[in-house]
């Protein structure tokens, strides 16, 4: 008696079930084990089409919405009292050395630096802090002092000359509340004070983000194994062009519902993206963008796609190798699928396989 193996193609879906003897596969002759195929090739029924097997990195990606903008606010805070008689138009950008605002018409200055200003500087002060207001003073071209952790005769004479070209008393001492410190650039997001009103110490002048624009995205916990820092993304913008990015910070928020009164707080990832071309997100200060994480990789391995794919009757999944005009079915091993492909073990590249038309 004898009888063949019945073999359905596989959808992109695999959803494809065969209910086929295991008898007639073995009286058809067809031993499948770790890629085995049949013994002498005989002439099946043609495929529609063939490929080749080809060597690739296969990447899965997972797609989230994302948000395009400066990045997180943050508030400066008067020292000085006062009143604030200019600020920076909203949107504007500030550099070092520039006023961020100005209160009894005397400039308060950004300065770079992640050191927050604590008190006054003056002759015989020591810290990193004075190290860290030396550098800024050296990056604007004073000098005359060594750029150290001690605020020297030099150094002051340095301020002497900066505060004499900034119109302010040239009293070779940094009184607390001059200088206000950023990592870098910023860009003028809000004013909290009024040009006018008056401000005391602990008053909210302005508010402020960096002047680099970014993507943020928010993700479920189940989700950071995607987005460590350093992570390459693709941001896809509004126009359907991609931009290359990368994971810059990620951190844990808590999202409350809006409020909502049945909503119960959830732990997110709150994750900042930095495109590699800021020049192309121009005109789009705000704007709702797609982010595509790596979910997983596999490098250097055979693929075929998906529709290649024959579901065995034996169990596990083969393709037809189309050679000199005869075919065969080969078993195969699957591994990862990403893009309409999936990867295979059993089979060599370059080799042909039969897919549909």
């Amino acid at each position: 008696m004898s009888g063949s193996s019945k073999r359905g193609r596989v959808a992109v879906g695999l959803t494809v079930v065969l209910a086929v003897s295991g008898a007639a596969a073995a009286a058809a002759g067809v031993g499948f084990d770790n890629g085995s195929t049949r013994d002498e090739p005989r002439r099946e029924r043609s495929p529609q089409g063939t490929v080749k097997v080809t060597r690739e990195t296969l990447i899965d990606t997972h797609k989230e919405d994302g948000r395009l903008g400066f990045g997180a606010t943050t508030a400066v805070q008067a020292r000085l009292p006062g009143t604030l008689t200019a600020a920076p138009a909203v949107g504007s950008t500030v550099q070092r050395g520039q006023a961020l605002c100005r209160i009894d018409n005397a400039p308060v200055v950004l300065l770079y630096g992640s050191l927050p200003a604590y008190r006054a500087l003056d002759t015989g002060a020591e810290g990193a802090d004075v190290r860290q207001f030396e550098e800024n003073l050296a990056a604007l071209g004073y000098k005359g002092f060594t750029v150290d952790e001690k605020y020297t005769r030099s150094t002051a004479k340095a301020v002497e000359d900066w505060q004499e070209d900034l119109g302010l008393p040239e009293t070779g001492a940094v009184e607390l509340g001059r200088v206000v410190y950023a990592a870098g650039s910023i860009r003028v997001d809000s004013h909290k004070t009024t040009v006018g009103q008056g401000v005391q110490p602990g008053g909210s002048v302005v508010e402020y983000t960096g002047s680099a624009r970014l993507v943020t995205v928010e993700l479920t916990m189940d989700d950071q194994r995607m987005a460590p820092v350093g992570a390459e993304v693709t941001v896809r913008l509004p126009d359907g062009k991609t931009v290359p990015g990368k994971v810059t910070a990620a951190e844990t928020v808590v999202d409350e519902g809006n409020g909502a009164p049945d909503a119960e707080p959830e732990t997110k990832l709150k994750v900042t993206v930095a495109p590699a071309d800021e020049g192309s997100l121009v005109g789009l200060d705000q704007a709702s963008v797609g982010v595509e994480f790596t979910s997983s990789r596999r490098a250097d391995v055979l693929t075929v796609p998906v529709s290649a794919l024959l579901a065995l009757a034996e169990g596990g999944y083969g393709v037809q190798v189309v050679d000199a005009g005869t075919t065969r079915t080969v078993a195969v091993r699957t591994g990862m699928f990403a893009n309409g492909r999936v990867e295979v073990t059993g089979v060599s590249e370059g080799q042909s396989v039969g897919v549909p038309g």
